[in-house]
C-alpha cells in the first residue's frame, strides 16, 4: 500500500470542506484533480473513504481512522515546517555551549549580553574540564566549544579568542610577594595548590616546568580554581591559575601575582566545533559575538598585570 503526502492533504482538505471544489480551492487544484486522487487513494486502500449525503461529501467509518492519523501527520509536518523556519531565524533557537572550567570568568558574562540582544535564543552552557570537552567534540555533542589549546587529533575549526596568561600566586602577605624577578629555581621547592591530572592548566603546568629543566610536583590537587584561591589564601602552598580568575583577589589584595622568571604562562582560549558541523543561524550569531568581544575583554583583564 502506497500513500503519497500529497494525498494526505487532499484527503484532510476533502474532510474538512465536505465538498470536492472547495477542497480544490483550499489546495490551489482543479476539483477533476482532486477527485482523481481520491479516487487514487481508495482504490491504494482498497477502502470507500467518502460517500455522499445530499450536497455533502462526508467520511465513512474507514474515511474517520484514516482521519484520525492525518490530523497527526499533518500537525507533526506543520511543526517540522515551524522548526526549520526557526532554524533559519537569527533571533531564535537553542545551542549547545560547553566551555572550559576556567572560562567561566568571562563566558558567562558574554552570554549574559548576548542573551540581552537575542532574547528568543536559548543557550545550554555546560561548564567542565579539557577531558570531556575533548569528548563532546569527538561526539559532536556541542555546537560550539570554548577551551584552551584544541585537540590537534580531531578535524576542526578553531578560531583564537585571547590570551589566557597562567600566573603564579601566593597570599598577599607571603615573603615573596612583591619581590622582583624571583628565579623559578628558587620556588621549585615550594608547595603547591593546582588543578587535577586531565586539565588543560595542569597540563600547560608541567609542560612549562619540563621546558625549564625542572619536575613539577604538587601538593594538592583541586577541581576548581576557586578551591585553589581559598587553598593558597590560607597558606596551603602557592598557586597557578588564569589571570581571569583572580581579579576580585587582587581588588580585595587577598592575593598577590608572583614575578617568577618565565611566568605568566602564555596561553590562548580558543572557539572551536568539529570541521564541517552545520551550524544555526543563532550559533553562529554567538561564536562571531563571541569573537568579537574578545578583544575587549583581553584587554581588560590584561590591565591586571601592570
Amino acid at each position: 500500500m502506497h500513500i503519497s503526502f500529497r494525498q494526505i492533504q487532499v484527503f484532510q482538505a476533502v474532510a474538512q470542506t465536505e465538498n470536492f471544489t472547495r477542497a480544490a480551492e483550499l489546495l490551489h487544484m482543479t476539483q477533476p484533480a482532486i477527485s482523481m486522487q481520491v479516487k487514487q487513494l481508495e482504490d491504494n486502500t482498497e477502502l470507500s473513504l467518502f460517500e455522499r449525503q445530499g450536497k455533502r461529501i462526508v467520511m465513512t467509518a474507514a474515511g474517520r481512522a484514516m482521519h484520525a492519523y492525518t490530523c497527526e501527520i499533518l500537525a507533526q509536518y506543520q511543526g517540522m515546517v515551524e522548526t526549520l523556519k526557526e532554524l533559519k531565524n537569527v533571533h531564535q533557537g537553542y545551542i549547545k555551549v560547553s566551555a572550559a572550567t576556567t572560562s567561566i570568568y568571562f563566558i558567562t558574562k558574554m552570554l549574559a549580553s548576548f542573551s540581552r540582544i537575542h532574547e528568543g535564543i536559548t543557550v545550554s552552557l555546560h561548564i567542565t574540564n579539557r577531558k570531556t570537552l575533548v569528548e563532546q567534540l569527538q561526539n559532536y555533542e556541542a555546537d560550539l566549544v570554548v577551551m584552551g589549546e584544541p585537540p590537534a587529533n580531531l578535524d576542526l575549526y578553531s578560531q583564537r579568542l585571547m590570551c589566557n596568561p597562567l600566573v603564579m600566586i601566593a597570599p598577599a602577605s607571603h615573603a615573596l610577594a612583591g619581590r622582583k624577578g624571583i628565579p623559578i629555581g628558587e620556588i621549585v621547592a615550594e608547595k603547591f595548590v593546582v588543578r587535577e591530572q586531565g586539565s588543560g592548566t595542569r597540563a600547560a603546568i608541567e609542560r612549562f616546568f619540563a621546558e625549564h629543566g625542572h619536575t613539577f610536583s604538587s601538593t594538592l590537587e583541586m577541581g576548581s580554581n576557586e578551591s585553589i584561591k581559598y587553598s593558597v589564601i590560607a597558606g596551603l602552598g602557592l598557586g597557578i591559575v588564569s589571570l581571569h580568575s583572580i581579579r576580585l583577589e587582587l581588588e580585595t589584595r587577598s592575593l598577590a601575582i608572583l614575578d617568577v622568571g618565565g611566568f605568566p604562562i602564555q596561553r590562548y582560549w580558543h572557539i572551536v566545533t568539529r570541521d564541517g558541523k552545520w551550524l544555526s543561524p543563532a550559533a553562529q550569531a554567538f561564536k562571531e559575538y563571541v569573537i568579537a568581544e574578545a578583544a575587549t575583554y583581553a584587554q581588560d583583564y590584561q590591565q591586571l598585570l601592570l
